[in-house]
């Protein structure tokens, strides 16, 4: 019995997991020419890493992938969470104010 109190006291103490995870923002162009025009470059968002997201996307032969910069978010991507607001935008606007 003493030991179950323990094991309910330990549980009931403990607090919770809080989640994170990391965002990166690229610029992401295609090497490979489509009908004769190059492909411009795009601002891409992931939550994939550098090495993941060109190894998902056909490999180094195929893209050309710039990290522009990165941030951490709270919480998790499940249930298709949009990913939270870059948080330098908000520096800029404060800049902007002032």
């Amino acid at each position: 019995m003493k030991k179950l109190m323990i094991v309910f006291l330990f549980i009931s103490s403990t607090s919770t997991a809080m989640a994170e995870y990391r965002v990166y923002q690229y610029v992401y162009k295609n090497k490979i020419e489509q009908m004769g025009e190059q492909t411009k470059p795009q601002l891409i968002t992931s939550t994939l890493s550098p090495v993941t997201y060109i190894a998902y996307h056909g490999g180094s032969n195929l893209i050309s992938l710039d990290l522009m910069r990165t941030w951490i978010c709270p919480g998790h991507t499940g249930n298709k969470k949009e990913i939270c607001a870059n948080p330098y935008s908000k520096l800029i606007a404060q800049e902007v104010i002032q």
